[in-house]
């Protein structure tokens, strides 16, 4: 084989080289939770940084969907809000649904601590940001924090991956 044709494999092999790592880093199950905690993490530090004008102004960016003669223009953060929120919480309610009619949740016995720790995931972070917020201007936002955690409840059992049994990862979702 001559050194050319050897170059024209490598170079043939590049797609396959780059694409199977990070093809197999992205079906990682714990990859989707580092990154939350990432993207979290860079959202705090730029909005509380010197350049939080910029964080705004990227969320507050208007983006136009034209289909057809129709148009549907929003910023950003309605676009996450109203969008794909709502297909967030639609696939955790399918897999609470699942839970329930096939999986872990569909004994009363092993449905009970799921169910106390979801009562208490909503009523407690209301009842402290209620708490710590009163009388004050940002009160109404009680429902805030309930609201959230389970994004990060997500974050959490996509971190652990298949480390934790099954009852556990469960446990949290439930919970969040």
């Amino acid at each position: 084989m001559t050194d050319l044709q050897s170059r024209r494999r490598q170079v043939a092999n590049l797609p396959h080289r780059v694409i199977t790592p990070l093809r197999d880093v992205l079906h990682r199950e714990s990859t989707a939770g580092m990154l939350l905690v990432i993207a979290a993490a860079a959202a705090v530090v730029w909005a509380n940084s010197p350049f939080s004008d910029s964080y705004d102004t990227f969320w507050n960016a208007e983006i136009t969907l034209d289909v057809g003669g129709h148009t549907l223009g929003m910023e950003l953060r309605h676009w996450v809000n109203d969008l794909a929120m709502v297909l967030f919480f639609f696939v955790a309610g399918l897999e609470i649904k699942r839970e329930i009619t096939h999986g872990e949740l569909r004994d009363p016995k092993h449905a009970s601590l799921p169910i106390a720790g979801a009562i208490g995931g909503m009523v407690v972070p209301a009842l402290l940001f209620a708490a710590l917020n009163a009388g004050g201007d940002g009160s109404r936002g009680w429902g805030i924090p309930m609201a959230t955690d389970i994004a990060i409840g997500r974050g959490v059992v996509a971190l652990i991956g298949t480390r934790a049994p099954a009852w556990i990862k469960l446990f949290l979702l439930a919970w969040a």
